[in-house]
């Protein structure tokens, strides 16, 4: 038996493949077909870190950390054909599916990529059931990252996956609606129903992982070789907001922050995510479809920028935020409430704080200083190009 981590190759799959395989003797599959470094090249940005080579990870984790039951398997799980050679040859006790192509603007660029996001995102998800199923491995721990974006943003407080839904005077369960407000985060919509499905008709134990913004470039495990990095992007369309002010930071801008920026949204350091996934493959695998939201906390844009500007002060970075006028149609002052007693009894206790977190990513753009002045229009908003 062994484990399979989707999305090897990925931000946040990759160290979750290396912790895994250093607190455990079991086998340790990597899986990737390594298109986010095309996807990212496309789009004319690139990783901030150097990404070594699958073969050169896996060569640093064995002399770094002794984790020979480490390896990387390349494919593409959009083939059927691959997936059930796959999983027939390894007969994964615990699947950690964190595989997608993950960014919203990305699928929003025009409707070859919203079609692209979609059918890569919901086909793979759906050959890993089905393949489980038709090789007797339904016994197996399918653990999927999915997204907080599937709620939206809703007037109340997110539950922890369902709600209770009254009508007539008689009352029910029900999934969260999809709420999604991109092209990639429905395709995630898509997959927490059919991970549902899945268990219903498989009898499936099923993780759904809400995984909130993530910041961070660090785990204890990839800190001591540069070979050991996990990727980092900054530009518009794969590196998260945070990332994004934290490059603005380092090339010399104000953060600027649209309108009031008093809106909440939900944020888990990567330490705090790795962490959540290796547990969860590595506990004892619970009954049932459970949902989890992978959030430490939620964080107003307002407050995220101010805290750059401090940490990045302690870093000699004199940096200004100033508001602008926000092109968005959005609520500016919405206080996101979102459930997270469940995931927080995984990790016991957030690891890392946002402070902490963007110590870490001012330290490695400011260590990658040309390469992200050199891509600066890849990043910078509108606001500060004209």
């Amino acid at each position: 038996m062994s484990i399979l981590v989707t999305g090897g190759d990925g931000y946040i799959g990759w160290p979750t493949a290396l912790r895994i395989a250093t607190r455990t003797d079991e086998r340790v599959i990597a899986v990737d077909n390594c298109a986010r470094r095309e996807w990212v090249a496309e789009v004319g940005a690139t990783s901030a870190t150097s990404v070594a080579d699958p073969e050169t990870r896996i060569e640093a984790a064995r002399e770094v950390h002794g984790a020979a039951n480490l390896s990387f398997v390349e494919g593409d799980l959009t083939d059927r054909e691959f997936v059930l050679r796959l999983l027939d040859t390894h007969e994964p006790s615990v699947v950690v599916h964190t595989a997608a192509q993950p960014s919203a603007p990305y699928s929003q660029i025009n409707g070859e990529r919203a079609n692209f996001t979609q059918h890569n995102n919901m086909q793979a998800t759906r050959n890993l059931l089905f393949g489980l199923s038709e090789q007797g491995l339904t016994d197996t721990h399918f653990i999927e990252t999915t997204t907080t974006g599937v709620y939206g943003a809703p007037e109340f407080p997110i539950p922890e996956g369902g709600a209770t839904m009254e009508h007539a005077g008689e009352q029910d369960e029900v999934p969260f609606p999809a709420m999604a407000g991109s092209w990639y985060h429905l395709s995630k919509s898509h997959d927490a129903a059919n991970l549902r499905l899945a268990h219903d008709q498989f009898d499936m134990p099923i993780s759904d992982v809400r995984t909130a913004i993530t910041y961070g470039t660090e785990i204890e495990e990839t800190r001591p070789d540069d070979r050991l990095a996990t990727r980092f992007d900054f530009d518009y369309y794969f590196g998260v907001v945070a990332h994004r002010f934290a490059a603005q930071a380092v090339a010399g801008y104000p953060l600027t922050v649209y309108g009031k920026g008093e809106q909440r949204k939900p944020f888990v350091s990567l330490e705090d995510a790795v962490e959540g996934l290796a547990r969860l493959a590595l506990g004892e695998t619970a009954d049932g479809h459970t949902v989890y939201n992978q959030v430490t906390r939620p964080i107003a844009i307002v407050e995220m920028a101010e805290t750059i500007r401090e940490v990045a002060a302690e870093h000699e970075l004199d940096v200004e935020v100033t508001h602008v006028e926000n092109p968005r149609d959005e609520d500016e002052t919405h206080q996101m409430e979102i459930d997270n007693d469940r995931y927080m009894d995984v990790i016991d206790e957030q690891r890392a704080t946002f402070a902490d977190g963007i110590d870490d990513v001012l330290e490695t753009l400011l260590a990658h200083r040309e390469t992200i002045v050199s891509h600066e229009d890849r990043f910078l908003p509108d606001a500060l190009q004209e």
